[in-house]
């Protein structure tokens, strides 16, 4: 690769070379003869076909998890989210022992123990992890879907956002088919909590029902902050603190 140094300032391809231009400079290089109908074709590129054909379906398993948790992840996340999910797909895909190079799935990794243990404490928002605002045990009943903070001092256990007076709690329950794409969420109620609080609380949080299906069962548990103005509680447009995190894959 080579920079150019010319007044005349070119862009696309030239006989074999090819002009263009990054971080405000120019560059040259030689044109590859790697084109789609060899990589398609050519035996030697086997491995970047099996490559590019897993990769593929992880793919689709990722945008199928972002859309089966539904309106929770507008609240919690940001753009560094899909490269961070297709990460963890990756590995559960590596997983999948039953099926041969280039058709190994994410539904197969997530069958074993060391899959689910792969997604389980997952954040969907990097920089409101929940690790990182709650600082109290959280406990689950897997049966039921309950989720309970007991003892619950805010103003000790909680990291809070500049501006927030409410910090809000819910939890939902999915249970996703990969294969079929089936999918079913519930929701629990919704339970808010003064931050500048000294006095110790419980919270409950009850799943309306448990999903019905075959698939893969994740709970999830969403935390949102929100400032009260006489009376009225506004969603804290920071979703920087927002978080949502996968409590446990069944």
């Amino acid at each position: 690769m080579a920079k150019s140094s010319s007044i005349i300032s070119i862009e696309g391809s030239v006989d074999n070379l090819t002009f263009y231009k990054r971080d405000g400079k120019n560059f040259v290089r030689r044109r590859s003869s790697m084109t789609g109908e060899r990589i398609k074709n050519d035996p030697s590129f086997k491995r970047t076909r099996e490559n590019m054909s897993e990769f593929g379906l992880s793919m689709n398993a990722a945008g199928l998890l972002r859309k089966s948790v539904g309106s929770l992840l507008f609240k919690a996340k940001n753009n560094k989210l899909n490269n961070r999910l297709m990460t963890h797909l990756t590995q559960i895909k590596k997983l999948d022992t039953v099926s041969v190079r280039g058709q190994r799935l994410v539904a197969n990794g997530l069958q074993t123990p060391e899959g689910k243990a792969i997604l389980k404490g997952f954040d969907f928002n990097e920089t409101g992890q929940l690790s990182e605002i709650v600082f109290i045990p959280i406990q689950l009943d897997n049966a039921t879907g309950v989720v309970t903070i007991t003892d619950l001092i805010t103003e000790e256990n909680i990291l809070a956002p500049r501006g927030a007076s409410h910090i809000n709690f819910q939890t939902a329950v999915l249970n996703l088919d990969f294969v079929t794409e089936e999918h079913q969420l519930t929701y629990s109620n919704v339970e808010s909590r003064p931050l500048e609080s000294m006095v110790p609380t419980d919270v409950t949080l009850t799943p309306t029902a448990m999903p019905v299906g075959t698939g893969i069962v994740f709970y999830l548990l969403l935390i949102t902050f929100s400032q009260e103005i006489n009376g009225v509680f506004y969603p804290l447009k920071n979703e920087e603190y927002s978080s949502l995190n996968i409590l446990e894959v069944l």
